[in-house]
């Protein structure tokens, strides 16, 4: 069930939209302005198509499209899901818990089986703008965010649009201060990170809505569609990512349009990393830290300071947790009440602090302790490491854990990450084993799960004869669905089998087997998969003479299609 909304009842209204111009832009679609009245249009418009009660699933991938739905949804006092993603398992999973619901998106291919379904419109006349800016209830439930959290398994959040706004603002005034700003208005956000998430619905969205600010309508994700995205909005501009996403817009080697602000997510971020930042785009750079739970609460600029500093009139104190450890909870101004974060802070006073990783990520080894976001920080510090995480096997050899460290480093040897991190962490935390990938498996927003970490760890480590299983999503905005079966979209054959392929390439042990041109034997396919949807790909290493791979793909319960890999020299 989603969490229990707990406010007092002197709770305000607070309008729609921030006391603004609302001629100016409020956000951008393909270099087009879209001005403020022309999205009350939009939202009023939209309002009337709504379903006759609530809740809804806001499904939009444009970041205009899905604003204009949360306007009118909070106009009809609806609350909005926001889903990690459009699976049809995760819908289902939603009506199960929720009851009837209604999908509202800007995508008319996309399936919503079970699901009732009302499209977004957008390009309404300015002139049919309300005269007035709409005033919502600030106890109104106003969205359910659906987060994925470092386990993978979505937990529900409710937001009152009260404290969205209280969220909004808190931020609004730090990052004016930073920029030396009277306002935010006129500062043009780009994102690299899904609106759904909720550092993305409030670095975005809201900073535009109750903030003053304007927002692009897309999602850049690939170094060249970032810069492109960027150079069509105006300056003073912001761009809104994570270290994942930056980190790879830096290594591309692109000219990067200039911008003022750079808000990032707190992750494994280096501060050369932040000073490279800095000295592309010209910007300063911030990070954001917070969580789901308590939203956005304080912010810090990497290349000046380690230490953290809350919003407004956030306090942080030390309390002793129900297993006797020690929580750190963040209470005041827009946070409906106290909340424990799971990091382990530094506190300087109650409202500076040092952050030194998540509670549950500790790491004992040989009787000292460290986090592996600590270490996945120094990992990632190294010049020639583009990307990096530690992982803790399940197996304890003499009783002591041995870290193992995945790189994508390709300038570097196993012997130089090893150097590097002598001088960096104390010999028990020196990884024992390196291993060079060409990626990780990380997910839009950057995040790295513990699940999807820990099977692709396995896969690596797997021995010649192992069997290895892996989960994999297909987006349902890849690009093979633009006019492949319209209105119906399916997964080509081609695709899963390509799938098939990246996961054995990724597996050395497997790649060995096969060889650089493995031959495709034979392979079935037995039932449609959808955009969307999660594939377990199996991988079965062929005993005896045989060196070939037996490989099976399954959508849930149903397999999908199977097959056979050979060596490039079998017959």
């Amino acid at each position: 069930m989603t969490t229990e909304l707990r406010m007092s009842n002197d709770v305000p209204s607070h309008p729609l939209l921030a006391t603004r111009d609302l001629d100016a832009p409020l956000a951008w679609r393909a270099g087009v302005p879209v001005s403020g009245r022309s999205f009350l249009a939009d939202v009023s418009r939209q309002a009337e198509r709504m379903p006759a009660a609530g809740p809804v699933l806001n499904l939009c991938n444009d970041r205009y499209a899905f604003a204009v739905a949360l306007g009118a949804a909070l106009l009809r006092g609806q609350a909005s899901l926001l889903p990690p993603d459009a699976r049809p398992e995760t819908m289902a999973r939603l009506t199960a818990e929720h009851g009837k619901l209604t999908a509202v998106t800007d995508e008319p291919s996309l399936e919503t089986p079970g699901l009732e379904r009302v499209m977004v419109e957008v390009g309404a006349r300015a002139a049919d703008a309300p005269c007035d800016v709409p005033v919502i209830d600030g106890h109104l439930h106003a969205v359910s965010l659906l987060t994925s959290g470092s386990t993978g398994v979505p937990q529900p959040h409710a937001k009152s649009w009260h404290t969205l706004v209280g969220d909004a603002a808190a931020a609004v005034a730090r990052l004016a201060q930073l920029l030396g700003r009277p306002s935010l208005e006129g500062l043009t956000l780009v994102g690299t990170v899904p609106v759904q998430h909720s550092y993305g619905l409030e670095s975005t969205a809201l900073l535009a809505l109750v903030g003053g600010a304007a927002f692009d309508s897309g999602r850049p994700f690939f170094p060249a569609d970032i810069v492109a995205a960027l150079a069509v909005v105006p300056r003073p501009r912001a761009l809104v990512t994570t270290p994942f996403h930056l980190k790879t817009l830096l290594l591309a080697g692109v000219e990067i349009p200039p911008v003022d602000l750079i808000l990032s997510a707190t992750a494994p971020l280096s501060p050369q990393l932040a000073a490279q930042a800095e000295q592309a785009t010209g910007g300063m750079l911030i990070e954001i830290y917070g969580s789901t739970e308590s939203g956005q609460v304080a912010t810090r600029r990497p290349t000046q300071s380690e230490v953290w500093d809350t919003f407004g009139e956030i306090r942080v104190t030390a309390q002793p947790g129900a297993d006797g450890t020690e929580q750190f909870v963040f209470a005041g101004d827009f946070i409906p009440q106290p909340t424990p974060m799971a990091d382990v802070l530094e506190l300087l006073d109650d409202r500076r602090f040092r952050l030194f990783g998540r509670a549950n990520d500790l790491v004992h080894v040989a009787g000292k302790r460290s986090s592996l976001g600590h270490l996945n920080y120094h990992l990632n510090s190294i010049p020639g490491v583009d990307d990096g995480a530690f992982w803790l096997p399940d197996d304890v050899s003499d009783g002591v854990v041995r870290p193992v460290a995945f790189v994508v480093a390709p300038t570097l040897g196993a012997g130089d990450v090893v150097a590097a991190l002598r001088a960096r962490l104390e010999s028990v935390f020196v990884p024992r084993r390196v291993v060079h990938v060409p990626s990780l498996p990380r997910e839009g927003t950057g995040k790295l799960t513990v699940r999807a970490l820990r099977e692709f760890a396995l896969s690596q480590l797997a021995a010649d004869d192992t069997p290895v299983q892996v989960t994999h999503e297909i987006p349902a905005d890849h690009p093979v669905f633009a006019g492949h079966f319209p209105g119906q979209p399916l997964v080509p054959g081609a695709l899963l089998v390509a799938e098939v392929m990246e996961v054995m390439r990724r597996v050395p042990a497997m790649a060995a087997r096969l060889g650089a041109h493995p031959t495709l034997a034979a392979v079935k396919f037995l039932s449609p998969v959808r955009p969307g949807a999660a594939i377990d790909i199996a991988l079965h290493p062929e005993t005896g003479a045989a060196r070939g791979v037996r490989f099976e793909v399954r959508c849930g319960d149903v397999v999908a299609a199977s097959g056979r890999w050979t060596p490039s020299d079998t017959r």
